[in-house]
């Protein structure tokens, strides 16, 4: 009978509170942290791209920052979505297994960002304190083995807090006050003991802060050391600038993490731990590529080498068609996301004028197509008389894959246009 009791009761799904309950705040908030979100997105995936295509850019010391970058990218990813909806909706609701899942994927990129900031210290400890032994003591199989570690460590310990975590029983309470599935939001909402999430907590996230701080404390030690010997006053100056901001990114993160799990139970922790979470899981990961990039002098080269690869006709046109594709989703997406979460979509005016534009920009959609036919053949010739096959293959690459997309656009859009023209058309007409 005591176990039918706790099945009928127990959580399916929890309320995330959110950042704050102020509806003056929600729309604010949003659009800060949608800013900030997609700065994080830009930055990090930039820089991994970056570093992919710039051959100046691969060595032992950007290999780390790329993964640096994709952790900041995956943690921020799982994190600031559904926040973002909780300022949108009047209750955020996630259900028990999105909970867990969301859990574990955080807890796994947080512990890895911890490791892979020690592991980028000792990268440095190792570059200034014995250059001539760089790319021997940090080969590329290292680096490897560095990151392999790195995120084993951290899919391992979401894996224990996980697992114990999944143990516990949720009878009646589901309301999270947090802005995301924390470990101590959710013990606290727990019908059975913590006791062993508790002491999991001390142990092994003590020893996931703890070692990593070490190592990156040991590592700057012998760096200041290092840069002490330096005779050039320029070359401690600049020695110690990077390093500053790499110290503070670090504390920055550290101090939120340490802030966050290492206080006693008793504290009361609810706006504090909000505050502080927020540096670790949305800030820190848009100031990473900021702080480890762009005042890095290696990257501010191989950016403008980049960009100045790109700046062709062929690119300036494409930049075009980039503009002119945001504006024409940023039309239409965002009233189509809001009819995911309203009950009624209403639209008070005439679809008329809507219609006509349609049928205005088909038929001018279809002139544009008809102009590129005679363009495209002339193209086709040209390839044609073309002696050598790479360079008609290579042609022909660089051709086929706009007109293949420019098709498909021509198809969908006027295949939805024709059925707006033939509703219309058939649409009873009401008795005035």
């Amino acid at each position: 009978k005591r176990m039918e009791e706790v099945n009928q009761t127990k959580v399916t799904e929890f309320i995330l509170d959110g950042l704050t309950k102020n509806p003056e705040l929600q729309l604010p908030l949003f659009l800060i942290f949608l800013g900030v979100y997609l700065v994080t997105v830009v930055g990090n995936l930039g820089m991994i791209f970056l570093i992919i295509f710039s051959s100046q850019l691969h060595t032992p010391m950007y290999y780390l920052l790329s993964s640096l970058s994709f952790i900041d990218f995956c943690q921020s990813t799982a994190i600031t979505p559904k926040m973002l909806v909780n300022f949108v909706t009047e209750k955020n609701v996630i259900s028990y297994p999105e909970c867990m899942v969301q859990f574990y994927f955080f807890c796994a990129f947080a512990v890895a960002e911890c490791y892979m900031l020690a592991v980028m210290a000792y990268d440095r400890y190792v570059a200034i304190s014995n250059p001539l032994l760089y790319n021997v003591t940090m080969s590329y199989q290292v680096c490897l083995w560095m990151i392999a570690w790195v995120y084993g460590m951290g899919f391992l310990s979401a894996i224990a807090f996980a697992f114990f975590l999944i143990r516990l029983l949720f009878c009646k309470a589901n309301i999270i006050r947090h802005y995301f599935c924390d470990l101590f939001p959710l013990l606290e909402l727990s019908c059975s003991s913590t006791f062993i999430n508790e002491v999991l907590v001390w142990s092994l996230a003590s020893f996931n802060i703890l070692m990593p701080a070490m190592t990156i404390l040991s590592s700057y030690i012998f760096i200041i050391v290092s840069i002490l010997n330096i005779h050039s006053t320029g070359g401690r100056l600049t020695a110690f600038g990077t390093c500053s901001s790499h110290i503070l990114a670090v504390a920055i993160f550290y101090g939120s993490l340490a802030f966050m799990y290492l206080q006693p139970s008793s504290v009361s922790y609810v706006g504090q731990s909000k505050l502080s979470s927020v540096f670790y899981t949305i800030v820190v990961p848009m100031l990473n590529p900021m702080i480890y990039s762009l005042r890095n002098k290696d990257v501010k080269v191989a950016l403008k080498k980049f960009i100045q690869k790109l700046h062709k006709p062929l690119y300036y046109i494409l930049n075009s068609l980039s503009y002119i594709d945001c504006c024409h989703s940023t039309v239409i997406t965002p009233k189509m996301l809001v009819n995911f979460v309203t009950e009624e979509n209403f639209s008070c005016s005439s679809t008329f004028i809507n219609d006509l534009l349609a049928l205005s920009s088909a038929i001018n959609n279809i002139v544009l197509y008809l102009t590129t036919i005679p363009s495209d053949m002339f193209i086709i010739v040209s390839i044609l008389h073309n002696p050598s096959t790479e360079g008609r293959f290579k042609a022909f690459r660089h051709l086929w894959l706009p007109q293949f997309g420019y098709c498909c656009f021509f198809v969908i859009f006027n295949v939805n246009v024709s059925a707006i023209i033939s509703s219309h058309l058939h649409r009873p007409r009401e008795s005035v």
